[in-house]
């Protein structure tokens, strides 16, 4: 079955770095775009960034752009989230999410379980 298992969340003071990554297990990885999501208590979840399945084509949003960088390596099955200068405002749950396609269910999203992202001095 289809598994995405985040890690590397943690505490970290404003100005500091950390990189999550996400394992997928249960399908044909380097076939799939990937996406990095968040959710901060009480706010909606957003998209923070996505890559397509060979990493030639990235996007962010607005509020990480320039500060975060979305990587895939699709020997390891792994996706990536380097997070440089956080914010107290990137306090979150972050959470790797992916679409695939199966010919009985046709496309359906998975996501992971997140990982929590803290902030703060």
């Amino acid at each position: 079955q289809v598994q995405l298992v985040e890690s590397g969340g943690g505490f970290v003071q404003p100005g500091g770095s950390l990189r999550l990554s996400c394992v997928a297990s249960g399908f044909t990885f380097s076939n799939y775009a990937m996406n990095w999501y968040r959710q901060a208590p009480g706010k909606e979840r957003e998209l923070v960034a996505g890559i397509s399945n060979v990493g030639g084509s990235t996007t962010y949003g607005d509020s990480v752009k320039g500060r975060f960088t979305v990587s895939r390596d699709n020997a390891k099955n792994t996706l990536y989230l380097q997070m440089n200068n956080l914010k107290s405002e990137d306090t979150a749950v972050y959470s790797c999410k992916t679409k695939i396609y199966r010919p009985d269910t046709g496309w359906s999203d998975y996501w992971g379980q997140g990982t929590q992202v803290t902030v703060s001095s």
